[in-house]
């Protein structure tokens, strides 16, 4: 039974990244304004959520599981990554001006510049992570 000696380690990492991703989505549909799935730009941007929104976060969450050496790291990466992913929301809104009624109006290029700018975000997020 040598094999199964790290499933509790495993549950308790997977476990509590599974609550980062429900956390992250859960905050990012309550706080952003507009209403997902309305309208091709809100299913766009929807992409990142649970899709793309997930693997902005999954990224960094990622590279803290494999790197953090208790559940009190992770848990403080974790919420580094969810401070970067709501940074990167506050400077799309910036960079966009009205974005969230460009949204609603249907504007794609919006929804896909800001589903570029968060994966991005993501991605780099995970790479500062390594060290």
């Amino acid at each position: 039974m040598e094999y199964l000696e790290g499933l509790l380690a495993f549950a308790a990492y997977f476990g509590m990244g599974l609550g980062f991703v429900a956390f992250f989505l859960l905050l990012f549909l309550y706080l952003t304004p507009h209403r997902e799935l309305r309208s091709s730009a809100t299913a766009t941007r929807l992409l990142q959520c649970p899709g793309w929104c997930a693997d902005r976060l999954r990224l960094p969450l990622a590279q803290a599981i494999s790197h953090s050496v208790g559940m009190l790291e992770l848990g403080v990466w974790g919420l580094v990554a969810l401070v970067g992913q709501f940074a990167a929301h506050v400077f799309t809104r910036l960079l966009l001006p009205g974005f969230p009624t460009r949204i609603e109006r249907g504007d794609n290029a919006a929804a896909l510049l800001a589903a570029a700018l968060h994966v991005g975000v993501g991605m780099l997020n995970a790479a500062a992570m390594t060290y």
